[in-house]
């Protein structure tokens, strides 16, 4: 049987998502975040996406900015250690972005109801809770067993999930290191809720490297629609075992966010005037990306 190649380019790829559509972002937190397919989603001006999320930040903080989601389903917004995600509090202070409470527990188990095709997940401890008092899809009910109260919270349901990973072949095989962590962790699950599945990776390598270590595999290629060679796709985040999270640009991507003339500036510099990935790597410079490397061989 002869195997569907899906390897694209990031322009290709970024243009199967549809306006409109509720998208996922692989990562937790300020790790392993896919920025390369976050910037192309802007270069290609998408709009009015709703992203649903477990901890966000700077890639929701970014894609808000620049007007491309006007929906966020998630327990958090923000840059951890370098301060708050500015543009994501502008815009629900101003009404400009519509903001859905989900804690982070749920937000996880929200995916996992995807992924096993549920109509929804059954929570026990939102009792006086904000959350289900103000969100009008989680719905109480009485469970049919114990007689208690219960809460059915509604499934993550993404449209597509984008997602950046150490390697992956021609064919959209998906390999992670051995030791893996909550980035990781949640890129898989993400990838088992949904069917249409972007991926970036930061080589391409044979489908006969992949079979010498396929415990490594953990997305395999009939999960993916979309892979995308993209060294640094997780630049300014980090990828555990590859490079360290790049702190001058968060700073100043920070201080750049401070007002929304401050961060158009920002966008031209970094996302516009940049044609494509390979340009936005050739200004940050040869140096300065080895100066982050951290490389783990996989195990």
């Amino acid at each position: 049987m002869k195997r569907t190649i899906k390897l694209t380019s990031m322009t290709e790829a970024i243009q199967s998502v549809e306006d409109g559509e509720r998208i996922a972002l692989g990562g937790f937190a300020i790790y392993q975040r896919p920025m390369a397919l976050s910037a192309e989603l802007i270069r290609q001006q998408k709009r009015r996406l709703t992203l649903v999320g477990i901890v966000n930040a700077i890639e929701a903080d970014l894609l808000i900015g620049a007007g491309v989601v006007d929906r966020i389903e998630t327990s958090y917004v923000g840059l951890e250690r370098f301060g708050l995600a500015r543009n994501f509090r502008r815009a629900a202070e101003q009404g400009e972005l519509q903001a859905v409470d989900y804690p982070e527990l749920i937000a996880w188990d929200r995916f996992r109801a995807s992924q096993e095709g549920l109509p929804f997940w059954p929570c026990t401890f939102l009792g006086g809770s904000g959350v289900a008092a103000n969100n009008t899809a989680i719905v109480p009910f009485t469970c049919p067993v114990s007689g208690r109260q219960m809460w059915a919270v509604p499934p993550a349901s993404p449209d597509v999930v984008l997602v950046h990973a150490p390697l992956g072949d021609e064919f959209g095989n998906v390999a992670f290191h051995a030791r893996k962590m909550l980035p990781q962790s949640a890129d898989i699950t993400l990838t088992r809720s949904c069917d249409r599945v972007i991926v970036s990776v930061e080589k391409i390598v044979s489908s006969r490297e992949l079979s010498r270590q396929p415990h490594l595999v953990e997305i395999p290629a009939f999960r993916t629609t979309h892979i995308v060679e993209a060294p640094f796709g997780a630049h300014p985040t980090s990828v555990p075992g590859l490079y360290d999270c790049d702190e001058p640009f968060f700073n100043h991507y920070v201080s750049a966010s401070a007002t929304p003339q401050q961060f158009g500036h920002w966008l031209q510099e970094h996302i516009y005037q940049p044609s494509d990935h390979q340009a936005y790597l050739d200004r940050l410079g040869v140096s300065r990306l080895l100066a982050l490397r951290n490389t783990e061989v996989p195990q």
